[in-house]
């Protein structure tokens, strides 16, 4: 008995610690399940991430078939480097010019919403966590990642936020970000912005969860199904003896 106990902690533990590191993090409230979310989002992958990142195990075809889309509307609309309707997605930019250009190529981010700590709420929050820093390269920093190298790509979406330091003793820390100069969209249409372009990369990380999870439903129903039938052919074995 007190082996079992000493295994379920060692199982529960480090759930906890998890949940406990990722406290911070604001939930994403993502949906693969909603296509039209789905759509929107490979819309502003493509607009606003494909110039750098690539989606290096996605297929176009496969994006037609998982987002209800056609041929010709993926080659319309999300298709930008007239590739083959069967080739992954790659960046326009070039690995030699993106070293040329930034020191080194942008990572895929085939599975940025599921590698990462926190899965798609990390990759939303991230989104919304860039500031003005001109310490950095780049002239933006992140909360999130802090001095990642990226530039804040959608900050005339977003607009511009910069830090509120936190007083005290010792290093500076951020407390939290305000928004000095609005974007072009206003903070809820940028939450939803950001909610669908993560919704999307978290497809992107495991597109089968897309049909898993229709599939679970009908093996729950036939789970319920073949218990109820179990328990009616120990009632009929049984009827005599009780």
């Amino acid at each position: 008995m007190t082996k079992r106990l000493f295994a379920l902690l060692l199982a529960v533990l480090p759930l906890a610690a998890f949940a406990a590191s990722e406290v911070g993090l604001k939930p994403s409230y993502a949906n693969i399940n909603d296509q039209a979310s789905l759509q929107r989002g490979a819309t502003h992958f493509m607009d606003y991430c494909a110039g750098c990142h690539s989606l290096q195990y996605q297929r176009y075809s496969r994006l037609a078939k998982d987002l209800g889309l056609s041929e010709d509307q993926v080659n319309a609309y999300l298709n930008r480097n007239g590739a083959k309707f069967a080739e992954t997605v790659v960046a326009s930019m070039t690995p030699g010019d993106a070293t040329a250009w930034l020191g080194k190529a942008p990572p895929d981010l085939s599975l940025v919403a599921r590698n990462k700590p926190g899965g798609a709420d990390w990759t939303y929050n991230f989104l919304k966590s860039f500031y003005v820093d001109e310490s950095q390269a780049a002239g933006w920093n992140n909360l999130i990642l802090p001095n990642a190298s990226m530039p804040h790509v959608l900050w005339e979406l977003q607009g511009i936020q910069r830090p509120v330091y936190a007083s005290g003793e010792g290093a500076a820390q951020v407390a939290h970000l305000e928004l000095t100069s609005p974007g072009k969209l206003s903070v809820d249409e940028y939450d939803a912005f950001a909610r669908d372009l993560t919704a999307f990369l978290q497809y992107v990380g495991e597109p089968a969860a897309l049909e898993r999870e229709s599939v679970g439903v009908w093996v729950l129903l036939f789970l319920v199904f073949l218990t109820l039938l179990t328990w009616l052919l120990k009632h009929e074995y049984w009827r005599d003896v009780h």
